[in-house]
């Protein structure tokens, strides 16, 4: 019960956290809207946890709690991008396309930078994994 109020803790912080700089995004570029902060919360939440992961600062009770949220926030993710404000985001014109363009480099940068991060035996440890369930 305790983890998935931790891991609700911490998606409401992402969220918020994200909302609030997608807010100030998209005033500092003219929009008038929400720019990324949906995606912004995402990879903060990724980001926090694999941090925290990697430190050692998550238990194992606290790890189960992110990342049920963890799961869960693609649904989430979707229900919150569809009360966005599009019509005033394509408005902007070229600025919804610098933004698109932007959004598109940043993701890829970030997940090329986020898998080479993972180490090599944690990789073959999760093929094993997977072999394993497969027999």
């Amino acid at each position: 019960m305790n983890t998935i109020i931790i891991g609700t803790a911490m998606l409401a912080l992402c969220h918020l956290t994200g909302l609030f700089l997608g807010d100030v995004l998209g005033w500092a570029i003219g929009a008038r809207a929400n720019v990324g902060g949906v995606g912004i919360a995402m990879l903060m939440l990724v980001l926090i946890r694999l941090y925290m992961v990697k430190k050692g600062i998550l238990g194992k009770k606290f790890e189960e709690g992110v990342n049920y949220w963890g799961a869960m926030y693609i649904p989430v993710v979707v229900a919150m991008a569809a009360q966005q404000n599009v019509v005033a985001a394509l408005r902007g014109g070229h600025v919804a396309l610098l933004a698109a363009v932007v959004t598109f480099t940043s993701c890829f940068c970030i997940i090329s930078f986020m898998n080479r991060m993972e180490s090599k035996e944690s990789i073959e440890k999760g093929m094993a994994v997977i072999k394993d369930k497969e027999h």
